[in-house]
C-alpha cells in the first residue's frame, strides 16, 4: 500500500482548502516568521500517512502516529512545511536550502523554547519600549478630548516636486480612506484642506466643510500627475533621484471610551501629531546607530522597482520614527544573555520588519495594514501605512490592529505552544472542533511524559545540487521545489536578512553569508540571466542526488504548478535524468484564489503532486493515450475537487492537465531516455512527446463534449470501471 492507493483527493482537498483560508489557525507554526507560498501542512500530513500507513488516509489522519526510524529529506525546505509534518510524525528529517533565512526560520520553528521565560522577557521588552518611545504612538481623541489615546495606524501620502514651479504636491491616486464595509460610511479626504469627511454615497460626495467639492479620484493617473499649483503635468517618480518623501495626512486610533461607537476612529493630524513626527526625526538624527544596516539594495527582478523610485539602501525604506523604534528594540534584544531567547526575539524582530516600513499599504475595505510581502514583491504605492510599533491590547488582553510587537509576540507564542500540543481541525456541519493529537510533537525530543523518543534533525544551508547523502539512506523525499518563474525569495528575504545579520552579528552561526541571494538559485531571473536551461539542469542535479539516496521503491514526492508548458518540460527532464518514473500526479489546493498576490491574475490555485519512484505500482485507470481519455480523467478529478468545495477555474484545469501529460510523457520516454543529450535536445523531445499525447486545445474540445458525472471511464487497453476496480494496478 502506498500514496498511489491510499491518498484521497477529495478528503485531502477539503482539508487543504479550509487550511488555506486562514492557515495560521490550522498550522500556527507558520507564524514563527514570514515565508512565501507555504503549501498546506494538511497535504503533506496526508501524503506521509498515505505512504507509511497501510490504511486509507481518512482512517489514519486524526490518529496519533509515530514513524520512528523513518528518514525523510527535503532539498528545498523553504519555510519547512514537509519537514515539520514529517518531524511531527516521528521521522528523522534532513533539510537543505540555499537561502540562509530559510535555514534560520526552520531552525526557529523546530527548536525548543521555554515559553515562560520567553513571556517574561517579552513583557520586559514591551515595558522598555513604552518607556522609551511609547509617547510617539499617542494622539488626542477629537471626540472626547482624551489625551494619550493609542494610534493604530498613521497614513502617509507620497509627495512630489513640480519640475516647472518647484512646489510640493500630494500624490493621491484616490481620496477614499475607508469604504463602507467595516465602517458605517465612506471616509473621503478633502483634496483642498485635508479634512476627513464621512460620505454615504461616493458617487455624490457633496462638499467639505471648507466649501470645496469632495472628490473620489486623485490627481495621479497612469504615472502622471498634474501640479495643483501651475497645471504642469509631471511624470513618475516625481522626486528626482532621491527616495520619495511623504506627508502624514490621517490617523486611525483606538479609544476604549468609545467602544459602543460603531465604526473606526479616524482623524486629521493635529499640531501635536506633527510635533511627534518632528520629535522622532530629531531624535533619530542625533543617534549613532548600532543596528540599522547601511546595505545597498542590489539589482534584481524585484529590487529594480525600488531603484526606479530612488531607493538605494534598505534603510531608506523606513521613516525616522520606524528607524528610531527598530534601533531601540534591537538594543534591548542584543543585551539578552540567553542565546535561545535572543534568537527568538531576533526572529520576532525580523518578522516585524514587514509591517514596520514605508512600503506597507492600507486596505481601505478591511481597514488594516498590508505588509510589504502581501503581494510577494516590493510594491511601491502612493499611500503608505505606518503601524503602531508596540501594538495595542484591549482590556481583555487581545491585540487590536496589526503590525506591532504585541501581535508578533502573541502569534509566536501560539506557534511554539502548537509544537508541544499539535492539533487538527474537524468540521461538524459548520461548527469547528479542535482535536489534539496526543503523542505527537514538533522538535528533537519529547516535551511531555510520553514514551521517550528522539528524532534526528539535520538542517543545512547549502545548495542541494551539491548534497551528498549515502545510498539507500532515505525512506522518502517530500518537497515543494522552485516553480521556475516563481517568487524571488533571495531578493525578498534580503530585506529581513540585512537587519538580522546586523543585530546578531556576522559571526553568529548561520549568518556568515553576506546575502540571501545565490547565483545557483533555481529560479528564472532576467537580471541574473537565469533561464529554463539553468532551472532544468539544477533541478535534475538535485533529483538525481535524491534518487541515488532513496531506498528501493521509496518515493520522491513534490508539489508543482505553472501556467506554461515550458516549466513542465524541466520537471519531466529532472525525473527522467534521475532514472525515476512518475507513478501518479494528484491535484490538491495550494493557494486561495483571493490571496492578494495572485488575486485577479488568472493564476491556478491547484498544485499537482508528483509521485516518483524507481519501481512500484500505479493505478491502471490513471493511464491514458490521448486527449479524449485525458478529458475523462480530468473530469473525474474535477468532480472530486468540487465535492471538496472548490470551484476549479480554467487555470486550474490547465495545471491539472499539464501534470498528467507530463506524467504520461515520462512513461513514454523512460525506456529510451538518453541522459547524454544536451538540455535543449531533451526539452524539445519532451515537448514533442507531450504534444503528441494531448494538447490543451484538444483537451478543451473533449471536455466540452463530455457528459457530466460520467461514472465509467474507458481508457482503451486499460478499460476499467472506477466504481469497481479503483485499485487495479500495474507494476513498473
Amino acid at each position: 500500500m502506498s500514496i498511489e492507493s491510499n491518498f484521497d483527493i477529495e478528503f485531502t482537498a477539503r482539508l487543504a482548502l479550509r487550511e488555506k483560508q486562514i492557515q495560521q489557525n490550522y498550522r500556527p507554526i507558520i507564524a514563527v516568521h514570514k515565508w512565501f507560498a507555504r503549501r498546506p501542512g494538511t497535504l503533506f500530513r496526508s501524503l506521509i500517512l498515505s505512504e507509511f500507513k497501510n490504511q486509507p488516509i481518512d482512517q489514519t489522519y486524526y490518529c496519533t502516529n509515530n514513524f520512528e526510524g523513518i528518514t525523510i529529506a527535503d532539498p528545498f525546505m523553504g519555510g519547512g512545511t514537509p519537514l515539520l509534518e514529517a518531524n511531527r510524525l516521528g521521522c528523522n528529517v534532513i533539510g537543505t536550502d540555499i537561502n540562509p533565512m530559510a535555514t534560520w526560520i526552520v531552525q526557529e520553528e523546530i527548536s525548543k523554547l521555554d515559553l515562560s521565560k520567553y513571556s517574561e522577557v517579552a513583557e520586559h521588552l514591551l515595558s522598555y519600549l513604552e518607556d522609551e518611545i511609547g509617547y510617539l504612538y499617542k494622539t488626542r481623541c477629537p471626540i472626547t478630548g482624551t489625551e494619550g489615546v493609542e494610534v493604530k495606524y498613521f497614513l502617509w501620502v507620497k509627495t512630489g516636486i513640480c519640475t516647472a514651479c518647484q512646489q510640493s504636491f500630494d500624490l493621491f491616486p484616490g481620496y477614499i480612506l475607508a469604504k463602507d464595509v467595516r465602517h458605517p460610511t465612506y471616509v473621503l479626504v478633502c483634496a483642498t484642506c485635508g479634512d476627513l469627511n464621512e460620505v454615504e454615497d461616493p458617487a455624490n460626495p457633496g462638499f467639505c466643510n471648507c466649501g470645496e467639492v469632495l472628490q473620489v479620484k486623485g490627481a495621479v493617473k497612469r504615472s502622471q500627475c498634474t501640479c495643483p499649483h501651475c497645471g504642469h503635468i509631471n511624470k513618475a517618480p516625481f522626486h528626482g533621484d532621491e527616495p520619495p518623501s511623504h506627508r502624514l495626512f490621517a490617523i486611525e486610533y483606538y479609544n476604549p471610551e468609545l467602544k459602543d461607537r460603531s465604526g473606526r476612529l479616524f482623524k486629521k493630524p493635529d499640531a501635536d501629531d506633527i510635533a511627534r513626527v518632528e520629535k522622532a526625526q530629531f531624535l533619530w538624527s542625533n543617534i549613532n546607530s548600532s543596528f540599522v544596516p547601511e546595505d545597498d539594495i542590489p539589482k534584481g527582478d524585484e529590487t529594480n522597482r525600488l531603484h526606479r523610485w530612488g531607493y538605494k539602501r534598505f534603510c531608506e525604506l523606513f521613516n525616522s520614527r520606524q528607524l528610531l523604534a527598530l534601533e531601540t528594540a534591537a538594543s534591548f534584544i542584543a543585551q539578552i544573555k540567553d542565546k535561545r531567547l535572543r534568537c527568538a526575539f531576533a526572529t520576532n524582530f525580523s518578522d516585524l520588519l514587514r509591517y514596520q516600513n514605508m512600503l506597507c499599504r492600507y486596505d481601505t475595505m478591511a481597514l488594516k495594514s498590508l505588509d510589504i510581502f502581501s503581494i510577494h514583491g516590493f510594491p511601491v504605492g502612493y499611500v503608505q501605512v505606518e503601524s503602531n510599533f508596540l501594538g495595542i491590547r484591549k482590556h481583555n488582553g487581545l491585540p487590536v490592529g496589526s503590525g506591532g510587537w504585541i501581535n508578533i509576540i502573541e502569534k509566536y507564542s501560539k506557534a511554539k505552544r502548537y509544537c508541544t500540543s499539535p492539533f487538527e481541525v474537524v468540521f461538524q456541519g459548520k461548527k469547528k472542533k479542535i482535536i489534539e493529537i496526543g503523542g505527537e510533537w514538533i522538535g528533537e525530543h519529547t516535551p511531555k511524559s510520553f514514551k521517550p523518543h528522539s528524532r534526528t534533525i539535520d538542517l543545512r544551508c547549502v545548495s542541494a545540487t551539491s548534497l551528498n547523502l549515502p545510498e539507500n539512506s532515505l525512506d522518502a523525499v517530500f518537497t515543494d521545489p522552485p516553480y521556475y518563474g516563481m517568487v524571488q525569495y533571495g531578493e525578498l528575504m534580503q530585506f529581513c536578512y540585512v537587519w538580522l545579520r546586523k543585530l546578531m552579528g556576522a559571526n553568529f552561526p548561520g549568518l556568515g553569508q553576506t546575502t540571501t541571494r545565490h547565483q545557483n538559485e533555481l529560479t528564472g531571473n532576467d537580471t541574473a540571466s537565469r533561464g529554463i536551461i539553468h532551472f532544468a539542469e539544477g533541478l535534475a542535479q538535485v533529483y538525481s542526488r535524491m534518487a541515488s539516496a532513496l531506498k528501493p521503491g521509496a518515493p520522491l514526492v513534490f508539489t508543482y504548478h505553472h501556467n506554461r508548458q515550458e516549466a513542465y518540460l524541466a520537471v519531466a527532464m529532472s525525473i527522467l535524468d534521475a532514472d525515476l518514473t512518475c507513478s501518479a500526479s494528484l491535484p490538491c489546493p495550494a493557494e486561495m484564489g483571493g490571496s492578494i498576490h495572485i488575486h485577479g491574475t488568472g493564476s491556478s490555485i491547484i498544485d499537482t503532486v508528483f509521485i516518483c519512484r524507481h519501481h512500484g505500482s500505479t493505478v491502471r485507470s490513471s493511464l491514458f493515450e490521448n486527449a479524449s481519455q485525458l478529458a475523462r480523467l480530468v473530469q473525474h478529478e474535477l468532480e472530486e475537487l468540487r465535492n471538496a468545495g472548490m470551484k476549479p477555474t480554467e487555470g486550474d484545469i490547465r495545471c491539472i492537465a499539464f501534470g498528467h501529460i507530463t506524467r504520461i510523457a515520462i512513461w513514454h520516454l523512460k525506456s529510451i531516455w538518453d541522459t547524454d543529450k544536451t538540455t535543449e535536445q531533451k526539452l524539445e523531445i519532451i515537448r514533442n512527446t507531450m504534444n503528441e499525447i494531448a494538447t490543451l486545445d484538444e483537451l478543451t474540445i473533449e471536455l466540452e463534449h463530455l457528459e457530466p458525472r460520467q461514472q465509467v471511464i474507458n481508457f482503451g487497453l486499460f478499460a476499467v470501471s472506477e466504481a469497481k476496480e479503483q485499485h487495479d494496478a500495474i507494476t513498473f
